[in-house]
């Protein structure tokens, strides 16, 4: 099963290109922070050096540990069930659902290591430049040399390849189970985690009340609430959307005619598979806007205090920063692979509406229907998760509820976050639409 991975790599390395490149990302990432750790253990290294390289190694790389087994999860979960069909012939022709779960494993780790080899030269880089940018900021000794050692090497190697080999585990065990006739795993453990992260996250909310607003570790307790918040909704996103769904369809349909209709029906039946979509977009847009909003509030009462940065401050705006820009680049990377995977599998659906009457304008306008609510749904509560954190700070931190200037701010993080989700949806149809209609469906077929 091993030599028919990587034969069905070879033979299709598109079909991989989403992973690899999650692999790529997530190994940069992992192999670039943890480069500081092997900076922080060198010889003649400062105290306080040592410190700040070392608390930004691992808060930075905790969350992008995480990210990355999201990143290349969810990328494979789209990959193995848009394989169902190549899975049930397989299961046809005597493959045994352990074999079958060797070969998808064995396609995977074919893949994370190539993204982990392409991934260290760049990491190697991003590295040395976030080492500057704390040399430039006075957070770290002119006289520290940079180092790129054994711990950034072994953690991206570790960190990628276990998240490729569970996610893929985890995806094909699912897609067995179901070509088997077995019952669908409740998801148990799922719902109790999105319960408790809202919980959690309510309550770390709640604690920034009782903080002064002087504290330095103000701004921790509302960012992570929000974080949880965020991640709480996007695992109940296929619930909230149907919820959404209920109560918008009819007004949908009626303004947007034909193609809305089809577009909430479809969404209706794929609410599950959606979730994908609605995942990284919530966080995306919660995370993103919530901490730029309270580094923005920081920021400017400091100036007004006339008060200059100290290292802490340095250190927790470096922080914020970094965590917000890795968590927005894996979760548009998330968005983007997720969409692109879930409209070009539907190659034969396309095809088949087009073959019913529908011209490749209706198509198009039913994606965009779709896309459009999937953006309103995914930042509408990310904004609700953003926003409990924001307010939650800026109340405590200058005792008003949101300044002129995070507005602005605001609208930026949703026009990104609804730029990468419309014209990743509808170029994937447009390119979808240019193969003949009897031809997809004959392709698809």
């Amino acid at each position: 099963m091993f030599s028919l991975a990587w034969k069905s790599v070879r033979q299709r390395p598109a079909r991989f290109l989403a992973t690899l490149l999650a692999a790529l990302l997530g190994a940069g990432v992992t192999m670039t922070f943890n480069s500081l750790h092997d900076t922080a253990a060198g010889a003649g290294v400062d105290d306080t050096s040592a410190e700040t390289l070392t608390t930004a190694a691992s808060v930075v790389g905790g969350y992008g540990t995480l990210l990355v087994f999201f990143a290349i999860a969810s990328t494979l979960t789209v990959n193995v069930r848009q394989r169902g069909e190549e899975i049930a012939l397989l299961r046809s022709t005597g493959a045994t659902p352990a074999q079958i779960k060797r070969m998808v494993v064995g396609e995977s780790v074919v893949v994370a290591t190539a993204g982990m080899l392409l991934a260290v030269g760049p990491a190697m880089l991003g590295g040395r430049a976030l080492f500057g940018m704390f040399q430039d900021s006075g957070q770290v000794g002119q006289d520290v040399d940079f180092a790129f050692g054994p711990i950034a090497l072994s953690s991206g190697f570790a960190i990628t390849l276990l998240a490729a080999v569970g996610a893929a585990f985890l995806a094909v065990r699912r897609a067995t189970r179901a070509l088997a006739g077995g019952r669908a795993p409740r998801g148990r453990l799922r719902v109790l985690g999105g319960a408790a992260a809202l919980v959690l996250g309510a309550g770390s909310v709640a604690a920034t009340f009782s903080m002064d607003a002087t504290e330095p570790a103000l701004m921790a307790a509302p960012a992570y609430g929000a974080i949880l918040l965020a991640v709480g909704f996007a695992v109940f996103s296929p619930h909230l959307l149907r919820l959404l769904l209920g109560w918008f369809a009819r007004p949908l349909a009626r303004l947007g005619g034909a193609g809305a209709y089809l577009a909430v029906h479809n969404m209706r039946q794929r609410a599950a598979q959606l979730a994908g979509v609605l995942m990284p977009l919530i966080l995306f847009t919660g995370v993103a806007a919530a901490t730029l909003s309270m580094q923005t509030v920081e920021n400017d009462a400091l100036a007004a205090s006339g008060l200059t940065k100290s290292v802490d401050d340095k250190n927790l705006e470096t922080l914020n920063l970094t965590v917000v820009g890795i968590i927005a680049a894996f979760a548009c990377l998330m968005l983007i692979n997720s969409l692109y995977a879930a409209t070009s599998y539907r190659t034969q659906e396309f095809g088949r509406q087009r073959l019913a009457g529908s011209t490749p304008r209706q198509v198009l306008a039913t994606v965009g229907f779709e896309g459009l609510f999937l953006t309103l749904t995914g930042t509408f509560f990310g904004t609700l998760a953003g926003l409990a954190g924001t307010l939650a700070f800026t109340s405590v931190r200058t005792d008003t509820a949101l300044p002129d200037q995070v507005y602005a701010l605001w609208l930026g993080v949703l026009a990104v976050g609804a730029a990468a989700t419309l014209l990743t949806c509808l170029g994937t149809t447009r390119r979808t639409l240019r193969t003949p209609a009897v031809a997809a469906v004959a392709v698809a077929g």
